[in-house]
């Protein structure tokens, strides 16, 4: 049992430093109410109604015979020195539009990817709203120059991934590289496989896992054990799931090993692993659901 024990440790080493990118982190507790979520709009929609066009008495400043026309008081400019130097940036790998706020800054888009700067110190609210209408809401703690990094999903939550000191640089594509790729976001048509275990650790794994489980229930444990450190291709998970041995089990494995493919659009040779033709529809039946 030791042996087993110093093996498990010595692998979840090896695949550490490609697996930090993919932790899935602190779950950051919603603080939004059943009640507020039913309620409140985003700003944005709720500026919809606010600029609605006014029809009737609106008075629109007319210039006269010398060019001044009705004045209009200018506003007095002043430039906000007590701004922050905190950042944050959040992802929704989702397909969706979102709008999220932080603090006074809000941005919506479909794209997934929000990238906050200048933001104050200390606690700070942020508020995220799907379709106009708020799911998640709660307080972050930013630090000046430091950048807070997050990535969301609507049936699991908001998870802080990490936050660190900003070195006078933006760091886009080390954003993008390192945060996305475990979640199987594609970049110029090419799979991103970096944070997959890497063949050597995952036949250490699989062998290991043989070679001790002989039953489904182990050898679900360790894979699971395994899901919380590691990415997997399409082509892994195909060969672990053929390694239990009743199909409703590889069918419960596949469903929820989907979520770690770093390849998801060779999910289809997951299916190779099934003895019935029912499983195998039942499983594309539901990743196309997702």
């Amino acid at each position: 049992m030791k042996k087993i024990f110093i093996s498990w440790m010595l692998l979840a080493g090896i695949s550490a430093f490609a697996q930090e990118a993919g932790k899935a982190g602190e779950l950051l507790k919603n603080e939004a109410s059943t009640t507020e979520m039913r309620a409140s709009k985003s700003p944005d929609e709720r500026n919809k109604i606010v600029d609605q066009p006014r029809s009737g008495n609106t008075t629109i400043p007319q210039r006269n015979g010398n060019g001044l026309g009705n004045r209009i008081k200018t506003p007095n400019y002043q430039w906000d020195r007590n701004y922050g130097y905190a950042e944050v940036f959040l992802r929704i790998p989702e397909q969706g539009f979102f709008t999220v706020e932080v603090g006074d800054q809000m941005i919506a888009n479909g794209s997934g990817k929000y990238r906050f700067f200048d933001l104050s110190s200390g606690r700070l609210l942020i508020s995220i709203y799907e379709n106009g209408f708020l799911i998640y809401r709660t307080t972050l703690m930013l630090r000046n120059n430091n950048r807070t990094v997050l990535d969301f999903f609507t049936n699991e939550g908001l998870y802080l991934l990490d936050s660190y000191p900003l070195q006078n640089q933006y760091g886009f594509n080390d954003w993008n590289d390192i945060w996305n790729n475990p979640y199987g976001n594609q970049s110029g048509g090419r799979s991103n496989q970096g944070n997959a275990m890497d063949t050597h650790s995952f036949r250490h794994f699989f062998d290991m896992m043989m070679q001790n489980e002989s039953f489904d229930d182990g050898k679900i444990t360790m894979i699971n054990q395994q899901m919380r450190v590691s990415m997997f291709t399409a082509a892994q998970i195909r060969d672990l799931v053929k390694s239990i041995s009743f199909d409703n089990n590889k069918l419960a494995l596949a469903k929820s090993m989907y979520r770690t493919c770093v390849d998801k659009e060779h999910y289809f040779m997951v299916t190779d692993a099934f003895d019935f033709e029912s499983s195998k529809r039942e499983l594309m039946e539901y990743i196309s659901k997702l």
